[in-house]
């Protein structure tokens, strides 16, 4: 359903500056049927030469969710050692989050993954399928070299965070071989980041804390079953699973890194007007990861302006919101904690919204604009902005 794009930037002498040089790489669900799933395992394996992978959610209704897994994303990840999987969660402005007395800087994390082991490393099996002796295992490998550079990543990552906070997570208590040496491997690396504080959660306790005191974590490392758990629920937690992107990286650079959303194909919700685009911020991780900061900040701010400004589909208002019939396009509800909160139907107005990301990523868009204001603010940028070539003015497309 979602192709991924293969993107790598070099510098242009000529205007002397960086731009971002893409091709698209059809990697959907078609490619996913076992006929043709050596196809679609040399086209991922061409992306090697770029520098970095932008991928869209995979998958069909009627396509197995691990036929879709494992066809693709696993063999990207492991092949080119994305051993670190980088999945940020932050409240953005204008999204009320399900949490009681949380708001916009209370909850600002960085969940680190463990991508290349562990729980999906892929070992185990199946015998005497169909019989009422059938035998199905798991088996979760967790080695100390894949231990110790993730629990090193994590360190470095706490380290350069204005907060140097770090929550191990693993389960222990119970699982008495594998997690035990997560614990032992953690005390030893963090000998190493002496201005780094950190402490040890159990999974199932971790949720807890999450829920009840968001603002005593920072930055988290678990395992790749663990973290891909918590990672769902801090999206959930920050108003939306829609909202959170996820970095694959390889942090020796010997191959692509990728970047996606953390969520998969959501064809429930086709059609209703209600899916969230936010996690898109997942490009401002690929232009931090390419070395552009200035670039990256820039989207950072649009994405916020955009929800702060109130432009929220019905999954990234954060609470549930009615089904509204728009005309011409926008209309307006009004939050718990007061203002305005303006929705758009993504299926009748797709061109306008596309104008509006448009115009936020290309213009220094004031973070504390209100709705009131916005028509008469996105008219001037709309004349002004370079990406918009139609001379109109706004109020023919939005009636505030």
């Amino acid at each position: 359903m979602a192709a991924p794009a293969r993107s790598s930037y070099r510098r242009t002498p000529p205007f002397g500056r960086r731009e971002i040089h893409h091709r698209k790489l059809r990697l959907g669900f078609g490619l996913l049927q076992k006929a043709r799933r050596d196809d679609a395992l040399r086209r991922a394996g061409a992306v090697e030469e770029f520098d970095a992978v932008y991928f869209g959610a995979v998958g069909a209704p009627d396509v197995p969710d691990h036929i879709t897994l494992w066809g693709l994303r696993p063999q990207i990840c492991q092949g080119f050692d994305q051993y670190a999987n980088v999945r940020p969660t932050k409240i953005l402005p204008g999204i009320t989050p399900p949490l009681r007395n949380c708001g916009v800087g209370d909850l600002d994390w960085v969940i680190v993954r463990e991508n290349s082991e562990g729980e999906y490393s892929g070992n185990g099996g199946r015998a005497h399928r169909g019989l009422p002796e059938e035998v199905g295992t798991e088996v979760a490998i967790f080695t100390r070299v894949g231990v110790t550079r993730i629990m090193r990543y994590a360190f470095k990552l706490a380290q350069a965070r204005p907060r140097k906070l770090l929550t191990v997570v693993t389960k222990s208590n119970a699982q008495r071989h594998g997690m035990v040496m997560w614990d032992e491997i953690a005390a030893e690396v963090a000998e190493e980041f002496p201005d780094v504080t950190w402490d040890k959660m159990l999974v199932d306790a971790m949720t807890v804390r999450m829920t009840l005191r968001p603002q005593s974590l920072d930055t988290i490392v678990a395992t790749n079953l663990h973290a891909d758990i918590l990672s769902d629920l801090a999206g959930a937690l920050a108003g939306s699973i829609g909202v959170a992107p996820t970095a694959n990286i390889d942090p020796q650079r010997r191959f692509p890194s990728m970047f996606e959303p953390i969520h998969g194909s959501a064809f429930d919700l086709t059609g209703k007007g209600i899916a969230n685009p936010v996690a898109t911020w997942t490009a401002a991780q690929m232009l931090e990861h390419l070395g552009e900061q200035a670039a990256a900040a820039h989207l950072m701010r649009a994405v916020e302006t955009v929800t702060g400004a109130g432009i929220l589909t019905r999954m990234s208002a954060g609470r549930p919101l009615p089904r509204m019939s728009l005309t011409p396009s926008a209309t307006r509800s009004t939050p718990p904690n007061g203002g305005t909160t303006m929705t758009w139907d993504d299926r009748k107005a797709r061109a306008a919204l596309h104008r509006i990301f448009d115009v936020a990523i290309a213009s220094p868009v004031q973070p504390s604009i209100v709705p009131r204001h916005l028509d008469k603010y996105l008219s001037f940028i709309v004349l002004k902005s370079p990406l918009v070539k139609a001379r109109m003015p706004l109020t023919s497309l939005f009636q505030l």
